[in-house]
């Protein structure tokens, strides 16, 4: 069973890396995570966006298409900051972790 206290900061990175590179919406990501073997819930990620969003990282917008409309997130400038901070952290860190490989 996985320790989604361990990965949740990895799952967060993930979701800036894709607000960064192009609008995203919640089920989107969850099948996006779900190729890389993480399973969430709609319970499990739409805190994680909110908790994103509150912290200045992602800011949201409605995009209708028709009846239908979506929640859609997009990386802020302090979102983008934060995600080349954390590329340069994960990269030492990943240096450490497969030194001794």
């Amino acid at each position: 069973m996985e320790d989604h206290q361990l990965f949740s900061g990895l799952i967060r990175l993930h979701i800036l890396h894709h607000a960064c590179k192009e609008p995203i919406f919640g089920l989107g990501m969850i099948e996006e995570l779900a190729r890389h073997g993480y399973r969430l819930s709609a319970g499990t990620l739409y805190p994680l966006l909110h908790g994103l969003e509150r912290k200045g990282y992602l800011r949201s917008f409605e995009k209708r298409s028709g009846n239908h409309s979506r929640r859609m997130y997009r990386a802020t400038p302090a979102g983008r900051k934060a995600l080349a901070a954390a590329k340069h952290k994960v990269q030492e860190l990943f240096g450490e972790l497969f030194e001794d490989d």
